[in-house]
Order: C-alpha cells, then structure tokens, then sequence
C-alpha cells in the first residue's frame, strides 16, 4: 500500500492544509529518500521523508499510512522520528532560547533615531 505525499505529511499533521503541503514539496523543502519529490509521488513504509517545517528541519521515517487527517495522538503513529533529528531540533532550541525574546519591530523612538544617525555619520567618515 502506498498514498501521496502531500496526502500523508497533512494526515500526520506537519502541514495545516495539503495546498501548504504541495508548496512544500514544489519548493524544493521536502526529500523522499534522500531525493526531491513531487506531489503525487507515492510513499510506501520504511521511507525516510526530510523536510523543513517551521525553523526546524525534521527527518521522520513512515511507519504508518493513512489519507485522512484525525487527531494528533493518532498522527502520532504515522512516523517515527530519526534520533539525529531529534538532537538537532533540540540543539536549535536551546540555541532560541539562550538568544533571548525577539525585539518588538516598532517605530524608532526620538533617542533611537539621533543613535542611528550618529551610527551612520560615524561610517560615512
């Protein structure tokens, strides 16, 4: 038995829609089996599917297949996540984390504004 892969990365919940899913795939962002794939290519068990979903860049092996989207815990069941992986995302998120809160993009203050023109006057001598 075999379904789409854009059918089975929405089932398992890695994508909210399958058009985000195809545009994924279409972008060059997901590999079957090391190589790039289309859309309506079929993915059996055992296969290797990498991807990139969000900051974190995910390699899952398909244990399970299903074409329809149920609840998270089910999806749960369709794949199995590689232990290197895992290692990697962590490693990012601790990598987030020692960063610190983003800045809020908001207007530059009256003070942020004579700081920048300082910074820039100080360059172009």
């Amino acid at each position: 038995m075999s379904i789409r892969t854009d059918k089975w990365l929405w089932a398992a919940r890695f994508f909210k829609t399958r058009a985000q899913a195809k545009e994924a795939i279409d972008g060059g962002k997901v590999k079957v089996n090391g190589a790039r794939t289309k859309p309506a290519k079929e993915i059996k068990l055992g296969d290797l599917v990498e991807f990139k979903a969000g900051w974190d860049d995910r390699e899952v092996r398909v244990i399970g297949l299903s074409d329809t989207r149920r609840g998270a815990a089910e999806a749960a069941l369709l794949f199995e996540e590689t232990a290197g992986s895992l290692a990697l995302r962590e490693e990012a998120k601790k990598r987030r984390i020692s960063l610190g809160p983003m800045p809020v993009s908001s207007r530059p203050s009256k003070r942020d504004r004579r700081q920048i023109h300082r910074l820039k006057s100080r360059d172009s001598t």
